[in-house]
């Protein structure tokens, strides 16, 4: 669901940063009101979640492969706006690092992903869910329905803004400026690829992730407004490890994602490549582009061993920088009360 540069024309790209901003700004608000001890490490592993989660490519029977996000159950967890924060966080790790996500389109991304799906999520959850106890099964349907709803609707906005950009920016002759692919194939494409199996896998991963936490910390299902003490974060710590040592078997998935083609993938498709988006793709050259260390053979051993880095490293550094964020938001907001005892001391 990643959108890559070029797909999107730069007024579409500047109109989604320009949605983005209120979000961004209102979660720092809220996360701020609300951030506590207990926020800062759930924040951490959250992030290192959805990153970590996003690497594992699953098959679509189309030939193209599509992943999970994670937002649901950080949604349920942390509550929307720290979830919108921690998905933010990751792709930006994602977008410059690794070139999964293009910068330009960063904006677009960050709507449909850290937006659309965490806050859809959690108020499908919240409907289902409702006031029953922390331990109803309730609880874990709600995330499965919310999990499911949520990346599909993400999944739907993507495709409306790949669809759009042919109708609207193209040359006199009509020939597609940036993203060749109209409406009616952009839709059916991801709305294939995200019901039939993305869709799933976030549903099932979001409600065993419930199950789990209800059977082993339900304080972690209400970190709001419970009073219980929670048992630590190792578990979810070596959780992420695990994940990480897994990760290579996303590499075993054959194919690209759908609409996020490199310029020679979509030539080979389409016969040419746009010129708007041969010449924003340039833009920017990522680090260690596709999760690999340049220099490296492609055979599947040290592509594992590659994978397994990379995933350390952007773990590492998405953790690294959501323990920043907290910890510039807890200043922040003790700010007025230091500033009040310096005013009474004097």
């Amino acid at each position: 669901m990643h959108i890559p540069d070029g797909y999107l024309s730069p007024q579409t790209c500047t109109v989604m940063y320009v949605a983005m901003l209120p979000v961004w700004a209102t979660a720092v608000k809220k996360v701020k009101q609300a951030l506590s001890t207990r926020y800062v490490p759930l924040m951490m592993i959250g992030a290192a979640f959805t990153f970590v989660i996003m690497m594992f490519n699953v098959p679509i029977p189309d030939g193209t492969t599509g992943h999970a996000v994670g937002g649901a159950i950080l949604s349920i967890v942390l509550g929307p706006w720290a979830a919108s924060i921690c998905i933010t966080i990751a792709l930006a790790i994602q977008a410059l690092l690794f070139g999964d996500g293009g910068i330009w389109a960063f904006g677009a991304n960050c709507f449909n992903m850290a937006f659309i799906l965490p806050f859809s999520a959690y108020y499908i959850y919240q409907l289902i869910a409702g006031k029953s106890e922390l331990t109803s099964s309730r609880r874990w349907i709600g995330g499965l329905v919310g999990g499911y709803v949520g990346i599909n609707l993400a999944a739907l906005f993507a495709a409306f803004e790949f669809g759009l950009q042919p109708a609207l920016f193209h040359t006199a002759g009509g020939t597609p400026l940036y993203c060749p692919y109209p409406l009616s194939k952009a839709i059916p494409a991801m709305a294939f690829a995200h019901l039939l199996v993305a869709g799933p896998v976030e549903a099932i991963v979001t409600a065993l992730l419930v199950r789990f936490l209800q059977a082993s910390d339900t304080a972690l299902l209400d970190i709001a407004g419970s009073a219980q003490p929670m048992t630590g974060f190792s578990k979810l710590w070596w959780g992420i490890i695990g994940l990480i040592i897994l990760s290579p078997l996303g590499l075993l998935a054959p194919g690209t994602a759908w609409g996020e083609w490199g310029l020679e993938e979509i030539k080979q498709l389409t016969g040419k490549t746009p010129a708007g988006m041969a010449r924003l793709a340039e833009k920017w050259h990522a680090i260690f582009p596709d999760y690999g260390l340049p220099g490296f053979d492609k055979t599947f051993g040290q592509s594992a061993a590659v994978y397994i880095l990379s995933a350390v490293i952007g773990v590492g550094i998405t953790a690294g920088l959501t323990y920043l964020f907290a910890k510039y938001v807890a200043a922040k907001r003790n700010e007025p009360a230091e500033a009040e005892k310096g005013t009474i001391s004097k």
